[in-house]
C-alpha cells in the first residue's frame, strides 16, 4: 500500500489572514454578511491552516473591488503587494524612490490578460508570478538597467498573460515565477 501524497502548498502566512480579515470586516461594514456570520468566518480564517479552508471561508463574499484599473503610488518607502488579493484588470503602480514588490503567486487573478504598468524613478521592483503566467516586457522602457526575467524551468501553461509597461528610472526590475 503506497502512502498517500503529501499536501506540499505553503502554510497560510499572515498577509493572507490579514486580507482575509480585511475582506470579511467590508463585507460586513457593507452588509453582505451578518454579525454572527462575520463571527463564524473570523474564526475559522483565524484557524485554517490551508489556502482551500481559507477559501472557504470566504465563499460566497462578494469580490474585492477588481475594477478595471487600479492605482498605488508612493513618493518613497516601500510597495508590497502579496499574500491573497484580488489583481485588477490594469495595475499601476507609481514609485519615485522607493521598492515595489508585487506578489502574483497567490493572488486572486479573474482575467486572462492583465496589464501592470510602472512608473519608477529610482528604486528597485520585484514581480513574482504564478507558475502558470506568461509575460511580456516588449512595451517596458528601462532608462539605466535591463529588467532581469527568469522563466519558470517547468513553465505550465493555461495561465494568464501578464503584460508589463511603463518607465524605469535608475532601478531595476526582477520579475520570477513563483517555486511552488
Amino acid at each position: 500500500m503506497s502512502p498517500l501524497p503529501e499536501d506540499h502548498t505553503p502554510p497560510i502566512s499572515e498577509d493572507d489572514r490579514d486580507t482575509a480579515v480585511r475582506r470579511l470586516q467590508e463585507a460586513y461594514a457593507e452588509g453582505h454578511i451578518t454579525h454572527e456570520d462575520l463571527d463564524g468566518r473570523l474564526h475559522q480564517v483565524l484557524t485554517v491552516r490551508t489556502h482551500s479552508e481559507l477559501a472557504t471561508a470566504l465563499a460566497s463574499l462578494p469580490g474585492e473591488n477588481a475594477g478595471t484599473t487600479s492605482t498605488i503610488a508612493a513618493a518613497g518607502g516601500r510597495i508590497r503587494r502579496r499574500g491573497v488579493w484580488r489583481v485588477p484588470r490594469t495595475l499601476k503602480v507609481e514609485s519615485a524612490f522607493g521598492r515595489v514588490h508585487l506578489d502574483l503567486s497567490r493572488a486572486v487573478i479573474e482575467h486572462a490578460v492583465v496589464d501592470i504598468e510602472l512608473q519608477l524613478g529610482t528604486g528597485r521592483a520585484r514581480i513574482t508570478l504564478p507558475r502558470d503566467a506568461s509575460v511580456n516586457v516588449e512595451r517596458l522602457q528601462a532608462g539605466w538597467k535591463e529588467s532581469l526575467y527568469k522563466p519558470h524551468p517547468h513553465p505550465r501553461s493555461g495561465g494568464p498573460k501578464i503584460r508589463i509597461s511603463g518607465t524605469m528610472g535608475f532601478g531595476r526590475l526582477k520579475i520570477r515565477h513563483a517555486r511552488h
